[in-house]
């Protein structure tokens, strides 16, 4: 399996969702931001009525909200923005004014007016730290939402920098902006951070959480540590796709046994199906040296037109057959397979399980087909099977015929084969000759039959 196919393995296919953007990443934030600026509003407006606005700019700033509970908010962005014009305010009501003016333009999705602004409340050295990092963690949230990461990460960590426990959310949030930077070693501290704390608080951990985790481990290659991820996922939440992208990192792992067994529990109770997914399971039996399997799967597959009786499958399921030692359930896919073949070599495979059967006639007669129809990659060993298929026939011309146009290969093995078939069909056609004379009988070549037994071995 190479990376590409692991990027597009199933969740490998959820990890898309995690990379187009913050939305993705971070699905229930618009939620989140609503209620945070709510909370905002509401702790600055109760210090208000008890601390240091005055009443008029207490009055003005309830207008406005009232207007902007009617959902007015070119008329309240108005009204706030008039009061802070015309206003003589403390630096305290400023920094009040400037706050509702922020939730407006978030109200209204001005998000950069609604940054600038809650800029301008943290400029107030007075406000109540619970105030300074809910604003400081919108103002990251926002800057997420516009994509822009780096000075989300620089809100992030002035906001982390004033707490001696940071929340799992904010650890995870500092790392969300690292991935969506490509700083993956920086981001995967805080996210294992934010694991760890949820973990220890006896929790399992969120699913996009581990999910980020995993695509981590992925762009950096750390497989092993992936599938530490993975398991707990799974143990978590459950899916057939987080079983099958498993099943793709143990290929790359080298550890095809996992991969097999994950695959064919998979396949078996149907959470996966169709051809690439037969295929895939047919190859790894067969790297395992189970062939039987890998025959029963492509034939039954086959037969519920699940899989398409095409050359390359025909010739899979012939191979299975073949290495299962099944020959004679390896000939009629092979035969289909030849045919539909643009060249001839699959007849000559074709024709060597005629000859593991001692067909002798159907052999000689596939490797004419293939010698016919060309392209062969052995021609020299497609004629040495075609000789040994004739002499077997007591078709001695025309497998000398067969031998005699290798006797002259360039290639040592080959002419050394084709001249020790030669030398025996001499003696053994001289020998016809002489024992249909009458007179004493002769001794046969005794040489070229320790050959000839040499070759058949």
């Amino acid at each position: 399996m190479n990376r590409e196919i692991i990027s597009k393995l199933p969740s490998i296919e959820d990890k898309s969702n995690q990379t187009k953007g913050a939305g993705a990443l971070l699905s229930p934030l618009l939620l989140m931001l609503a209620i945070l600026f709510i909370v905002n509003v509401t702790v600055v407006h109760a210090a208000t009525v008890t601390e240091t606005l005055s009443q008029s700019v207490y009055k003005k700033l309830k207008q406005a909200e009232t207007v902007l509970d009617a959902k007015a908010y070119d008329q309240a962005l108005k009204m706030v923005r008039y009061l802070r014009s015309n206003g003589k305010l403390t630096q305290y009501e400023a920094s009040q004014v400037w706050n509702l003016e922020a939730y407006i333009h978030y109200l209204k999705e001005d998000y950069e007016p609604a940054i600038a602004a809650y800029h301008e409340v943290l400029k107030y050295d007075g406000l109540a730290e619970a105030v300074v990092q809910s604003t400081l963690k919108t103002v990251a949230q926002l800057h997420f939402i516009r994509e822009e990461y780096k000075p989300a990460v620089a809100a992030i960590n002035r906001l982390l920098a004033k707490l001696d426990d940071p929340d799992s959310s904010l650890y995870m949030l500092q790392g969300q902006a690292y991935y969506q930077l490509k700083e993956y070693n920086k981001a995967l501290t805080p996210i294992k951070k934010a694991v760890e704390k949820e973990r220890a608080a006896g929790k399992a951990p969120k699913e996009n959480w581990l999910l980020l985790l995993r695509a981590i481990y992925y762009e950096k290659k750390d497989y092993k540590n992936m599938v530490l991820v993975l398991k707990e996922v799974i143990q978590y939440y459950p899916k057939d796709t987080y079983l099958y992208t498993l099943a793709a990192i143990y290929s790359e792992l080298g550890a095809t046994d996992k991969q097999m067994a994950l695959t064919e529990v998979l396949f078996e109770k149907g959470y996966i199906s169709g051809e690439k997914h037969a295929i895939n399971l047919a190859n790894l039996y067969l790297l395992h040296n189970l062939p039987y399997k890998a025959a029963q799967l492509l034939q039954r597959e086959m037969a519920n037109k699940q899989l398409e009786a095409n050359e390359r499958n025909l010739r899979l399921l012939s191979q299975a057959w073949y290495q299962a030692r099944e020959d004679e359930k390896a000939i009629p896919p092979m035969k289909l397979a030849a045919e539909l073949s643009q060249d001839g070599d699959l007849y000559i495979r074709l024709a060597q399980s005629h000859i593991n059967l001692e067909h002798w006639a159907e052999a000689a007669e596939a490797i004419q087909q293939g010698l016919k129809k060309g392209q062969i990659t052995k021609p020299n060993t497609a004629q040495i099977m075609l000789g040994t298929a004739f002499f077997n026939l007591k078709k001695m011309k025309q497998a000398r015929d067969a031998f005699s146009s290798v006797a002259k290969s360039e290639t040592k093995g080959e002419r050394k084969t084709a001249k020790t078939w030669l030398a025996f069909l001499d003696s053994e056609i001289r020998r016809s000759k002489i024992e249909h004379q009458t007179g004493p009988q002769f001794e046969r070549n005794k040489e070229a039959q320790e050959n000839i037994k040499e070759l058949s071995s």
